[in-house]
């Protein structure tokens, strides 16, 4: 069965991780994703060695795309991904404002190709204010949207970053859905729009209605930090670390019984769930001296016995035999000729009709250019011609050579 995206090209001239892997959910549901990099290609696959040419990080953000690689500072190469945008629905990339202008890729003359295409630019701070020129990647994003301030540790006050790359993932998740509703938009309307999304607006609104609160009302702004310097929500049995949590009056009541603290249920310091917020601190630090006295394999069933959302905290290498995980196939693997076996997360969303999956893992460098270069009417001749000016390149073609 097609994809719920089937029939749609998208032309993806992004790096690193937010644009990819945006564009790579639009392949997993149907897309026709076209990656158009420079010879060099995506500086993603050039940060580990990997297997056969492919490193793991550009693997798990490309798959499901097609690879065309192209000199755009040339004119026959401008003129290659001019022919493309002709027969596409949308235009990814994630210039730094006023680069896609310079290369003669700005919305305009893109537009005036395409007239009803969805252009989609992504930037770190957006196109204009004093940090709109500069380079932001992921960290960056952390420090500058509060999340630093947020994950600071509880006992020096230095602010730490989350450990993966959120705020590129965030940005990826809301570009997909903007360039889904776009679309949705251009099937009404038949217009096509231009779609600005940042990384700093992307991450603030993912953190606002939990980190940021007490921002919300003008004139009455309080603290967000306030009671967030207690232990946070991993808890030290003794074999393992676990996470509890209790927000309800029900599932407080239920920690309580579990932790044979029944006298803390009708404490005036936790009676409501305005009490623990107001009390975290305190709450906190007595459930994690609590905890303690226990093993995690005599704690959990009780907290799940009583209805407490806990779990333990899994290794990576855990996930793998998890029988969650397992049960509900969230990881495939795939026989590949080049690669071996390869294993990686499917699709999160599970559509009934138009499902989306894995149909091929990420390409080499280059190596759809002739299908691609044959579909736009370029015959052999040109294609050869193309390749010996080097303004297009083939990693594939280059390394059976000898080259």
């Amino acid at each position: 069965m097609p994809g719920a995206m089937e029939g749609v090209r998208v032309l993806d001239l992004t790096t690193m991780v937010a644009g990819p892997v945006a564009t790579m959910m639009l392949a997993d549901q149907g897309a026709e994703v076209i990656k158009v990099e420079s010879p060099h290609g995506d500086l993603m696959r050039h940060f580990s060695r990997g297997r056969n040419g492919m490193n793991a990080a550009f693997l798990s953000c490309n798959r499901n795309k097609r690879s065309l690689a192209v000199d755009l500072k040339s004119a026959d190469g401008l003129e290659i991904l001019k022919r493309l945008i002709a027969t596409a629905q949308v235009f990814v990339h994630n210039f730094r404002p006023g680069i896609a202008e310079r290369m003669g890729l700005g919305e305009e003359i893109v537009r005036a190709i395409r007239r009803d295409i969805v252009y989609v630019s992504i930037t770190g701070y957006g196109t204009k204010g004093p940090y709109a020129n500069q380079r932001a990647y992921d960290p960056v994003i952390q420090a500058m949207s509060g999340l630093a301030d947020i994950q600071r540790d509880r006992d020096t006050g230095r602010p730490r970053m989350v450990r993966t790359i959120i705020a590129d993932y965030t940005t990826a998740l809301t570009a997909a859905q903007a360039i889904t509703a776009a679309l949705f938009a251009r099937e009404r309307t038949g217009g096509g729009q231009h779609v600005r999304i940042s990384m700093l607006d992307a991450m603030i609104s993912y953190l606002w209605p939990e980190a940021m609160p007490s921002l919300t009302f003008v004139g009455d702004e309080t603290d967000p930090s306030d009671g967030e310097v207690g232990p946070d929500l991993v808890f030290a049995t003794q074999d393992r670390y676990i996470t509890a949590a209790a927000l309800s009056d029900d599932e407080w009541a239920g920690m309580c019984r579990a932790l044979n603290r029944q006298e803390l249920i009708d404490d005036l310091r936790f009676k409501t769930a305005r009490d623990r917020s107001v009390n975290a601190v305190e709450r906190r630090t007595i459930t994690s001296a609590e905890l303690e006295k226990w093993r995690a394999d005599e704690i959990l069933p009780r907290l799940l016995a009583n209805d407490v959302p806990s779990a333990p905290v899994v290794s990576r290498f855990e996930l793998l035999h998890d029988k969650q995980v397992s049960e509900n196939h969230i990881l495939e693997e795939f026989d590949s000729e080049q690669f071996g076996k390869v294993r990686m997360p499917r699709p999160a969303a599970l559509f009934d009709r138009t499902p989306a999956k894995i149909r091929a893992l990420a390409p080499r460098l280059g190596a759809d250019n002739a299908a691609i270069l044959a579909e736009l009417g370029y015959d052999a001749d040109d294609i050869t011609r193309l390749e010996s000016n080097k303004v297009v390149h083939n990693s594939v073609k280059k390394e059976s050579a000898g080259g």
